[in-house]
């Protein structure tokens, strides 16, 4: 098992033959990164540590949702501030201290890999954001925000009034606002 796998064949040789020693490469790949994003959100190593534990024994039992759309660290990465976001509410909601004191201080990204990860998740929940929408509104937003068509033109092309369209836009990017925020990729 000396071969250097990538982490989808790691994950794959995982799931068919259940050798841990493929879970602990993943494991040894990723710790830190999880450990580290999972304080961003703590600022508290001790926490950071507990986080990084749950995050990796929930993976356990996630493994086999894991279908490949999005590379792994991505995947991983989404999972780890999902989960993250949600152990934060929790708390605030059962009234501990807050946790993050100095929150808008700290980077939450510190390397140019985890900067492509972010990118590449935020790709992917936009997508699946734009799936849950109407059609009309996904070719008005793509139409005013890809192929940067004018309100104007707009208007001509959809037989509305340039005001009617511009509530259609904002109407638009709320809910695309809406799915992108409750988007969960696993």
């Amino acid at each position: 098992m000396h071969k250097n796998y990538t982490d989808e064949e790691l994950v794959d040789c995982y799931l068919k033959t259940r050798q841990n020693a493929y879970f602990e490469q993943l494991y040894e790949r990723y710790c830190h990164k999880v450990r580290n994003k999972c304080l961003s959100f703590t600022k508290d190593r001790m926490q950071a540590d507990d986080l990084t534990q749950d995050i990796f024994m929930r993976l356990l039992g996630k493994l086999e949702s894991y279908k490949q759309h999005a590379k792994f660290s991505t995947w991983l990465y989404s999972i780890t501030s999902n989960y993250c976001t949600d152990r934060i509410r929790s708390t605030r909601a059962r009234h501990y201290p807050i946790l993050l004191d100095n929150w808008g201080s700290m980077p939450l990204i510190s390397d140019d890999n985890e900067i492509e990860q972010q990118r590449e998740l935020n790709r992917v929940k936009i997508q699946y954001a734009l799936t849950r929408m109407p059609l009309m509104e996904q070719h008005l937003l793509q139409k005013k925000y890809q192929e940067n068509t004018s309100i104007q033109e707009l208007a001509i092309q959809y037989s509305l009034t340039e005001s009617a369209v511009k509530m259609r836009l904002k109407r638009s990017r709320d809910r695309l606002r809406q799915f992108y925020g409750e988007a969960r990729i696993y």
